[in-house]
């Protein structure tokens, strides 16, 4: 008897484990900016592509999750986290970007866990001079009333979780000095300058061994070659500024899609855990009427009553009705996969002209970026009459992390 008690309360407190994650906190109020800051306090931002988790087997066949609203979630939520970010009035522009660049501030996420009722994302953030700000796990779980009155760019289900990382952006740049932010700017433009022309900006940067970079000198405003580098860094923000504005078509056209399938699928999670909950309980509490008749049974004041045959026979019933209500959680996983089939079809590639070139910019996107620094590496050297800086050319730090801020 006290090993199957012992076993009861095992099942018990089974069904009721759940991971730990460090959760944001409910009604999280976004921090803004108390006047307009000067240029020179403006930090541009440029957000990467957010990367993902690999699904597990267990996340496709029993949630009925997919890469392809994955692969839409690595576009869509840097773009949601843009839009907080702007509203604020702490940072000068704030772009989304295919791949890793050289912007005054860097912020790259990773989605660990994505459905309906759950969002969980690893966020790091680190400026031009390689000086690690932060990085934080964030994660937040939704009741279905919190769906209620979310609108794009504005107010997203899991809003608190992007109004948290914006917030503590916003605190690590309080806490920068007037040097600090004149040195990020520096930096900033003389990577982009020995990017394009590594052997004109060759002497400008140092990198410690901790990988930090630092300005070993400043080239003359007047320089031609400077001015030259200042003027493709303007290209490439403008074809940068076109790329995000097409990200931003995929998010409106893909806001309502993925807005509904995340409701559904929230509504499906709550009920399918429901069932388990209701299949669990049947069955545990079939055990013990079967546990206390073969009990009952042994003792000869009531083994004659029938009353254990009777525990018994309910006890298995209940256990039977509780597999019964098991194979009901089948029909939601169901219509889960369903969604997100159906999503999957909303969530079509975005194809747009850039340079006269087709450009599709999911899959192939990064690539044709890639291509497009190339085009700008040669127009350089066609105006300055330089060699074509090598792809690789930019100066690279002894160790790959980046510091910690102090």
């Amino acid at each position: 008897m006290n090993r199957l008690s012992v076993m009861l309360l095992a099942l018990l407190m089974l069904s009721g484990c759940a991971t730990m994650q460090s959760k944001v906190a409910d009604h999280v109020r976004p921090m803004h900016a108390e006047q307009e800051l000067d240029s020179s306090e403006l930090l541009d931002v440029a957000i990467v592509i957010f990367d993902s988790e690999e699904l597990t087997d267990d996340e496709i066949s029993e949630l009925g999750l997919s890469e392809e609203i994955r692969r839409a979630e690595e576009r869509y939520m840097p773009i949601q986290l843009k839009y907080t970010m702007q509203r604020t009035g702490y940072w000068g522009a704030v772009r989304v970007v295919p791949t890793p660049s050289k912007a005054h501030l860097q912020v790259r996420g990773t989605i660990v866990h994505s459905d309906g009722e759950q969002l969980t994302l690893e966020i790091e953030a680190y400026d031009s001079r390689n000086v690690k700000w932060f990085e934080k796990s964030y994660s937040e779980e939704l009741r279905l009333s919190e769906y209620s009155g979310i609108t794009p760019e504005k107010k997203d289900p899991f809003q608190d979780v992007y109004n948290t990382i914006a917030n503590d952006l916003a605190a690590h740049r309080e806490e920068l000095t007037t040097e600090d932010f004149r040195e990020i700017q520096q930096v900033s433009e003389l990577r982009a300058a020995h990017d394009m022309a590594p052997d004109a900006f060759g002497g400008h940067l140092e990198v410690d061994k901790k990988g930090i970079y630092r300005i070993a000198r400043l080239p003359a405003e007047s320089d031609p070659m400077l001015q030259r580098v200042r003027a493709i860094q303007l290209r490439d923000d403008m074809l940068l500024d076109t790329i995000n504005s097409y990200y931003e078509v995929y998010y409106n056209d893909l806001w309502q899609p993925y807005s509904d399938w995340r409701k559904l699928y929230n509504e499906e999670l709550v009920a399918m855990k429901e069932v388990k909950k209701q299949a669990l309980t049947r069955q545990l509490l079939g055990l013990a009427a079967i546990v206390g008749g073969v009990a009952m049974s042994s003792n000869s004041n009531v083994s004659g009553s029938g009353l254990p045959g009777v525990m018994v026979v309910g006890g298995a019933a209940a256990i039977y009705s509780g597999f019964q209500k098991s194979q009901e959680t089948k029909i939601h996983r169901d219509v889960i996969e369903e969604l997100s089939l159906s999503f999957s079809s909303e969530a079509e590639p975005l194809v747009i002209e850039v340079v006269g070139e087709t450009v599709r910019l999911t899959g192939t996107a990064e690539e044709k970026y890639q291509q497009w620094r190339k085009m700008l590496r040669e127009i350089y050297a066609s105006e300055t009459g330089f060699p074509v800086a090598p792809e690789n050319s930019n100066m690279e730090p002894t160790s790959n992390q980046p510091a910690e801020v102090m």
